[in-house]
């Protein structure tokens, strides 16, 4: 018979089928069979083929019952199994079957015998001594969020990390006691367990920030508002519908017509100091300007003005000490190279690159000569296309220059070299060399490190198809080096041997936060660029005017901003 505490549930006629073939126990109290018809002549393997592996048998029965979400089927194979102590069961039953429980809790009719059974199936695997995985914690901690009990789906977590090992807590393990604690209003609780998940180098996405984020307004917490506004910019571009709700809501509420920025507004010069060192878009000071807030949802134009408040968008670059650190890693990089190469090679500084590069270095642009020179070059006749490619770009990027700047190119020697001993191209090089327009990056070193540490060094465009896939474009994170790369990389192609240039966007579609005190933030969309909805969020103070030294200052186009 199957276990009582299965109520309410049963075990239909399809599910007892399974049941007793896994479980001869239960086919002998079931129904009377005959030894004849078990070992019969045509199948005589039949009954021990059967029950070989009785756990293996029961884990295949339980993953497809996990595939097609029945959840009936699985707890009449896990209450078949208890009764029959036949199987011992394991961490991979147990998983299935929690990872089945939790996955059933959206339904309305079966959450509290889903929570229940969960919970009975969670204590058997605990007694038996078997030892705990992320994917477990996981699905207890969804059972106990459903209950409403987040105290327990962030003491599993906690227990859990403690205990150390290769399976540790991912996201999705906190996620349950975090939203269950900011639906229920419990903010402080809330913020701890992201701290946890701080220190643990876990990071939020969306759907946490903005349940942080809403938690915060109910509660009347605005510095803990503007603090997830300015956590939703880093992590996200495109803010969904419903956290676009979550904003409107707290901006159009009486709290935060209340919030004033305590004279922060008035230091116009601090706040845009703030945001040029922020690498633009964000200053991070705090609240500005007094009264009610004004949200419109209007589109932004090509160039990245706000149709509805006429402000200009920043294209958002990397912050100083991002972009510090990286360059310092660059000549970590090479330096380490410098010290790995053997005694044939020519041992050169790129300590020497660094000095020329002080001493020269007024650029706006940096070329990868090899990118360029050999773009599309793979055919037959193909080879370093010096003045139809090269020298095409040189000069397009001299002329696009406000002051006739040349660029620096980044070629390495032997290909310098190469150049010069061709009649054809020898009076070009050695022009751009007397006039500090081509550097040489010596044997053994990546020249890469060099075109790509001159443009971040002097916070500059790069010219270059390459992709930057290798992992020394990777030192500080893949959000750290796109963003990089969105702001200085310019790509290039040839059509029919003319040239085009793509610059970089000339705005950032990302939450900005501007020195006035307003809000801009883009909504995702599945239509193109110029359709997008974004919010623009102002108050009517900052909008009449902006102080400074007790004046009023207007915007470039004489029109108060």
């Amino acid at each position: 018979s199957l276990n009582a505490g299965q109520e309410g549930l049963g075990c239909p006629s399809l599910h007892f089928r399974q049941c007793k073939d896994l479980y001869p126990s239960m086919a002998a109290n079931g129904q009377r069979r005959s030894r004849q018809d078990d070992e019969s002549p045509s199948n005589p393997n039949k009954k021990r083929k059967a029950n070989k592996n009785p756990e293996k048998n029961l884990l295949f029965s339980l993953n497809s019952c996990s595939k097609s979400k029945d959840l009936s089927a699985a707890l009449a194979l896990y209450d078949a199994a208890v009764a029959s102590n036949e199987v011992r069961l394991n961490q991979q039953h147990f998983q299935t079957l929690l990872y089945l429980c939790s996955a059933s809790i959206s339904d309305p009719s079966l959450q509290t015998l889903t929570v229940e059974r969960g919970y009975q199936i969670f204590d058997r695997m605990v007694t038996s001594g078997l030892t705990l995985n992320e994917a477990t914690v996981t699905s207890v901690a969804r059972l106990a969020s459903a209950k409403g009990d987040g105290d327990y789906a962030f003491k599993i977590v906690k227990d859990f990390a403690s205990v150390g090992g290769t399976s540790i807590p991912r996201l999705r393990t906190y996620a349950p006691a975090l939203l269950c604690f900011c639906e229920r209003l419990e903010a402080e609780k809330g913020y701890e367990v992201e701290e946890h998940m701080e220190a643990a180098g876990i990071a939020l996405e969306e759907a946490e920030i903005s349940a942080l984020l809403k938690v915060s307004a109910a509660t009347s917490r605005e510095n803990k508002v503007y603090r997830y506004l300015h956590k939703l910019r880093e992590s996200v571009g495109c803010v969904c519908e419903e956290t676009s709700k979550v904003l409107e809501d707290w901006f159009c509420g009486e709290k935060a017509g209340e919030v004033s920025g305590d004279g922060i507004g008035s230091d116009v010069e601090m706040l845009r100091e703030a945001v040029l060192r922020n690498g633009g878009g964000w200053h991070g000071r705090g609240w500005v300007g007094e009264g009610k807030w004004i949200v419109k949802k209007d589109n932004v134009s090509s160039t990245g003005r706000c149709l509805s408040c006429n402000e200009q968008l920043a294209c958002v670059d990397t912050n100083e000490v991002e972009t510090q650190k990286f360059v310092d890693s660059l000549v970590a990089l090479a330096m380490e190279r410098k010290a790995k190469m053997n005694s044939s090679e020519t041992k050169v500084d790129f300590s020497e690159f660094q000095n020329w590069l002080e001493k020269h270095g007024d650029y706006e642009a940096i070329v990868d000569g090899a990118n360029i020179g050999l773009y599309q070059q793979n055919f037959a006749d193909g080879g370093f296309s010096l003045s139809q490619q090269l020298e095409g770009v040189v000069n397009e990027l001299y002329h696009k220059s406000g002051d006739n700047k040349w660029p620096l190119i980044l070629l390495h020697k032997k290909r310098v070299r190469t150049l010069l001993e061709n009649p054809t191209h020898r009076n070009l090089v050695d022009e751009w060399i007397n006039n500090g327009v081509i550097y040489a990056t010596p044997p053994g070193f990546n020249d890469d490190w060099y075109w790509l540490y001159a443009a971040a060094k002097l916070k500059c465009l790069l010219v270059t198809n390459d992709e930057m896939r290798d992992h020394i474009f990777e030192l500080l994170g893949n959000s750290f080096f796109q963003k990089w790369k969105e702001r200085h990389q310019v790509r290039y192609t040839f059509t029919k041997g003319n040239l085009k240039l793509e610059m970089p966007p000339p705005f950032s579609v990302v939450i900005q936060e501007s020195e006035k005190g307003s809000w801009h933030v883009p909504v995702a969309s599945q239509n193109n660029e110029s359709s997008r909805t974004w919010m623009c969020i102002s108050r009517r103070s900052v909008l009449d005017s902006l102080k400074i030294n007790g004046k009023l200052e207007t915007s470039e186009n004489g029109d108060s901003s």
